[in-house]
């Protein structure tokens, strides 16, 4: 079923016709994103109905004001809020920035350029595996704006908005989440000798922080590979191929079961004045 051409025309729809639309266009993504919140299949497959479910329940409260996607995320981050709490042995505190960057390592990643062939298939597993559990082992915290932002492909404001935090705290976190994925990336992937930074940290710094922010809005870092140095240049390598392992991770299909599942709630659910609170 496609989605109804704007906002306002969905927000004016009862929930029996608007929510079916939601699930088909945002139930894959939706359930891709819980896996990697919740560690399995059978907790996200929890996740994603009881997002709809209340998506359903309190249709009468979406007014078109935001997003449907933001409006709906914004109920799975509750949920997943709310399933989760503290988990248990989940760290407590994030490595510093500098503890992040790859200046001490004794080498780099060895990556094909961008230019040349891509990786082979077992090591883009590799970068898979170890990405997957990276996300796994951040703390909440962190993972939570991460995935929103580069498996969901959320923009900084509306994950800012789906959180109801601000945009430079979704930006920090956002970024320090990156970096430790780019550091679970590069213990993985086989490595070469690497000279050390041939400018100063400061540098190295203020290319980062550019670099990051190119990702955020989605576009090319601006600064030829050329001019970087060893370093930077296999440090920018290993987010890029972080965030494409990311993008990877968001692609899916929902589990037909459930679609099927959620479908027969949303045909048999009361009016809205029976309708369960949750």
């Amino acid at each position: 079923m496609p989605m109804t051409d704007t906002t306002e025309e969905l927000a004016s729809l009862p929930a029996h016709a608007a929510i079916p639309q939601l699930l088909d266009s945002y139930g894959a993504r939706l359930y891709s994103v819980a896996v990697r919140l919740c560690g399995n299949s059978d907790a996200a497959e929890d996740l994603v109905q009881e997002t709809f479910l209340n998506a359903f329940r309190h249709w009468d409260q979406f007014e078109g004001r935001s997003s449907p996607a933001t409006w709906l995320y914004a109920i799975a981050a509750r949920a997943c809020r709310r399933m989760q709490r503290k988990r248990a042995g989940e760290p407590q505190t994030v490595a510093s920035l500098s503890e992040l960057l790859p200046s001490g390592e004794p080498g780099v990643p060895d990556l094909p350029a961008p230019d040349d062939s891509p990786l082979d298939e077992t090591l883009r597993q590799e970068a898979r595996d170890a990405v997957e559990r990276a996300i796994a082992t951040l703390p909440s915290t962190f993972r939570l704006p991460l995935v929103l932002k580069e498996l969901a492909d959320f923009s900084v404001a509306e994950v800012a908005e789906i959180l109801d935090v601000k945009q430079a705290t979704v930006k920090t976190r956002v970024h320090r989440g990156r970096l430790l994925l780019r550091k679970a990336l590069a213990e993985r992937l086989p490595s070469r000798a690497a000279p050390p930074p041939d400018h100063a940290k400061r540098v190295c710094l203020d290319l980062l922080h550019a670099k990051q922010n190119a990702l955020d809005r989605g576009v090319t870092f601006p600064l030829p590979p050329g001019e970087l140095c060893t370093r930077c240049e296999a440090l920018f390598a290993t987010l890029n191929l972080a965030h494409d392992v990311c993008v990877d991770l968001g692609r899916g299909e929902l589990p037909e079961a459930l679609r099927a599942e959620l479908r027969r709630e949303f045909g048999t659910s009361r009016s809205p004045e029976n309708r369960a609170v949750s």
